[in-house]
């Protein structure tokens, strides 16, 4: 049982600090994977970290995702305390105060990687489609064009093409600040849309999607 514990030790000393956009992709993919395979480290949740980050936090990730009690960054990603700046919002959209937190966190902690995570089964995303939008009406209006070119490509999933479709154009929003845009054409941080599939538990990070 002690060696157990002393591997476990290593594995979760051994994190990949992420100091470059393509480590950051890494290490959350990675994350990813060990919640995939259910070998989850639940690194530093201890109170040696939590002390740590008592007078200053440098998360390597900003994560802008959806308030849905079933994604949570932390537990996907298997992280813990101070590694990533999550903002989360229904139908993950990036409004002015969702778009002024990543930018608070770009500018002032650091991180190297920002992700806007759509997914599967998107309640924000689906009233939009149904057209009942009246409880939402401000988050509706950030995701209706990405509805409105979904049903134009015809596609069998409307759901999921259209939450991928507004991950994409949220990011894009975000490339829009002067602020995320410095980092990106410095190469110190890049800015990337994901998909996650509660199913499956995999992340997958999105391209363009081609008509």
């Amino acid at each position: 049982m002690t060696r157990i514990f002393f591997l476990l030790f290593l594995a979760i000393a051994s994190l990949e600090a992420a100091q470059t956009p393509g480590e950051g992709l890494k290490r959350l993919q990675k994350g990813n994977k060990r919640f995939v395979d259910e070998a989850l480290l639940h690194p530093d949740r201890t109170e040696e970290r939590r002390l740590s980050l008592v007078e200053a936090q440098s998360p390597y990730a900003v994560i802008v995702t959806c308030s849905d009690s079933r994604v949570v960054p932390e537990v996907i990603f298997d992280e813990g305390l101070g590694d990533l700046f999550v903002i989360r919002v229904a139908g993950n959209v990036v409004g002015p105060t969702e778009r002024e937190s990543v930018e608070y966190a770009v500018d002032h902690l650091g991180p190297v990687i920002v992700v806007v995570m759509g997914h599967e089964k998107c309640g924000a995303v689906e009233a939009v489609i149904e057209g009942q939008i009246r409880d939402i009406p401000e988050i509706a209006a950030f995701i209706k064009p990405s509805v409105k070119e979904a049903k134009s490509m015809k596609s069998a999933d409307l759901l999921r093409l259209s939450t991928e479709l507004n991950a994409l154009k949220m990011r894009a929003l975000l490339l829009k600040s002067s602020i995320v845009d410095k980092k990106v054409r410095a190469k110190s941080i890049a800015v990337h849309a994901a998909f996650y599939n509660q199913q499956t538990g995999v992340v997958e990070f999105l391209g363009p999607v081609q008509k």
